[in-house]
């Protein structure tokens, strides 16, 4: 699962820690995930209209979903991610869909924990935010049926990226909790391998559905 949950990260400032200032590297990257995240909430806020809420609504509704469907592996489990969707759908707005699809993965299900919904929507969030750069990149918001080959060539590429970031991301500060954690991140990459050529193959299968039937249901944010 990529979600980090409560008591692997240091929890202050959630708990009376009379030490201020330390060098725990967990401590910070908590810290630092929920800054990260309001800032970034904040800036896509700003740039949605009323317009977009049905969509945004309809794609969170989609990536909340996908979560549920998990296979339990040792002390993890394997799930859908679909933030690289999410990017392309939605562009900047795709960081506030995945914020509120891991609020109510914890608040229904317990998926994650409450101090790490920062770190948590980073995770997801930013390689989100890179999927839908390569996409616009790749694809130059030239979307229509004519373009749809490319439309899905790039949306898988940007769905795949998506999910792989999510996992360096993850894995990256998992190691930095202690030797511990080693086994299992080692564990969650690869039972998530498979998830990435899944997910990949459909942003890009649905990316070019959609750019045949509905092209104006993508963010040009």
């Amino acid at each position: 699962m990529v979600h980090i949950s409560d008591g692997v990260l240091d929890p202050w400032p959630f708990s009376f820690d009379p030490w201020l200032i330390s060098l725990d590297p967990s401590r910070w990257l908590l810290i630092g995930g929920w800054i990260v995240t309001a800032i970034l909430l904040a800036y896509a806020l700003s740039k949605m209209k009323t317009e977009d809420v049905p969509r945004l609504s309809v794609i969170t509704a989609a990536v909340f979903v996908a979560s549920l469907i998990h296979i339990s592996v040792g002390p993890t489990s394997v799930h859908f991610i679909l933030n690289g969707f999410a990017g392309v759908m939605l562009g900047i707005l795709a960081f506030p869909c995945i914020f509120v699809a891991v609020v109510f993965q914890y608040v229904l299900f317990q998926h994650g924990g409450f101090t790490t919904i920062g770190i948590n929507t980073v995770n997801m969030g930013v390689p989100a935010l890179i999927a839908h750069l390569i996409f616009k990149t790749g694809t130059k918001l030239d979307i229509r049926p004519e373009t749809k080959s490319k439309v899905s060539l790039f949306g898988a590429i940007a769905g795949g990226v998506a999910v792989v970031l999510a996992l360096l991301l993850l894995a990256a500060e998992l190691i930095t909790t202690g030797e511990e954690f080693y086994e299992t991140t080692v564990l969650v990459v690869g039972t998530h391998v498979p998830i990435i050529a899944i997910e990949a193959i459909s942003t890009g299968v649905l990316a070019g559905f959609i750019a045949t039937v509905a092209p104006e249901l993508f963010g040009k944010k």
